[in-house]
């Protein structure tokens, strides 16, 4: 695992810390698909992404969903953190959208190498940062884009996260994910289709 750690955060973290992520760090390898979080579940552990990729969701009292940003390599989870920093339960849920491999950090350590590690607090500082900075841009999509261009920039988004232009969701599928229906994006999905934009087959589509 040190090795994978020095890959991807080797940059980022000095030797000592990533011994002491080697030392402590759990290993999860998951395949695409898995529920990682549910809403109101207790986190006891902060995810490191070494490989894959994790979407992050909002969920209404009705049970509909909201993409609100994906987790790549190196990455990981602000909201996560604040729910490990404070005890509290999830109120997001994560979902693996890659076959994916984490390391799981105890919330115990957390406190105590902000305090001793400066790498590891500019992480965190960071990664609080970043994410609100593509919550922000969420907001802005629902507030000011109309669907047809928040589903262009959702295709694009999924083929930067997969390194595919093969995106194998359905109409339903895409339709939780951006908060609308399957009928309008059915709609919305031919137009770009009819425009050269994309090529689309059963349960998945190719972005041109």
């Amino acid at each position: 695992m040190l090795e994978d750690l020095k890959l991807h955060y080797g940059s980022v973290f000095e030797e000592e810390l990533l011994e002491q992520i080697n030392k402590v760090g759990i290993i999860k390898e998951v395949i695409s698909g898995t529920t990682l979080m549910g809403i109101g579940q207790y986190i006891t552990s902060m995810p490191l992404l070494i490989d894959g990729a994790i979407k992050i969701l909002r969920e209404d009292e009705e049970g509909d969903e909201l993409l609100l940003y994906f987790l790549e390599k190196g990455d990981t989870c602000a909201m996560t953190m604040s729910c490990c920093a404070g005890n509290k339960k999830s109120e997001i849920k994560a979902i693996t959208e890659l076959d994916s491999i984490l390391v799981m950090i105890p919330i115990e350590k957390m406190d105590e190498w902000i305090g001793k590690y400066k790498s590891w607090r500019t992480f965190v500082l960071d990664s609080y940062h970043h994410r609100l900075m593509e919550l922000l841009e969420t907001v802005d999509n629902i507030a000011f884009k109309k669907m047809d261009k928040r589903l262009l920039k959702y295709l694009k988004d999924k083929v930067a996260i997969t390194g595919s232009q093969k995106i194998k969701s359905t109409h339903q599928e895409i339709a939780y994910e951006l908060h609308t229906s399957r009928v309008v994006v059915s709609r919305l999905l031919k137009k770009l289709e009819q425009q050269g934009i994309i090529e689309l087959h059963r349960n998945s589509l190719n972005l041109l």
